[in-house]
């Protein structure tokens, strides 16, 4: 990986493009926890995290919430590359009772909302209380499925994006801005 200065970024033969700041992810963060931390505040909500992207942005918007909560864990997987393969796997399930509690799924990206809605069927049949998603991106124009939340960072248009937690291929998770897919050099 090159970083060319904060606004470009080289894997491979792709270019990369900064498309969301790490002060814009910050401050979204911030306003997103306020109003999860006014909603829930004496519910003990269950906040489940959709590893691997969603890790990074749950752990900076857990810190900036006010509440009383457990975390939990799973793995769905649907990509391979820069595209989705269509077929959902969930790799780790969650490892507490739901029934009777608020759940929080928090999200890196929402794309097709496959994933989600998949997910969503399958946390149903735990009887939570509530089941409300927070994501960090939305594709609005890739939607397949009606996803509708209060709690979305940033919309986006259709680019395959890296950094902040999203990969291409396991690389870049690492990078503090969101930056989309530019053009792949021959």
């Amino acid at each position: 990986m090159i970083i060319e200065g904060d606004q470009m970024v080289r894997i491979g033969r792709r270019t990369f493009e900064q498309l969301i700041s790490r002060d814009a992810i910050d401050h979204r963060i911030g306003e997103m926890a306020d109003d999860l931390t006014e909603q829930y505040r004496d519910l003990e909500p269950v906040f489940i995290v959709v590893l691997n992207g969603a890790f990074i942005f749950a752990a900076d918007l857990l810190r900036a919430c006010a509440l009383d909560c457990d975390i939990q864990f799973v793995k769905l997987s649907s990509y391979q590359g820069t595209s989705s393969t269509g077929v959902i796997q969930q790799i780790l399930g969650v490892q507490i009772p739901l029934r009777g509690r608020h759940v929080i799924v928090v999200e890196d990206i929402v794309d097709t909302g496959r994933t989600l809605k998949y997910f969503a069927e399958l946390l149903r049949k735990e009887h939570p209380a509530s089941i409300e998603f927070v994501t960090l991106l939305s594709k609005p124009d890739c939607h397949e499925t009606r996803f509708e939340s209060p709690y979305i960072g940033f919309e986006i248009p259709n680019a395959f994006v890296i950094g902040y937690g999203l990969d291409l291929d396991g690389r870049a998770r690492n990078l503090d801005s969101i930056y989309q897919l530019r053009d792949e050099s021959p």
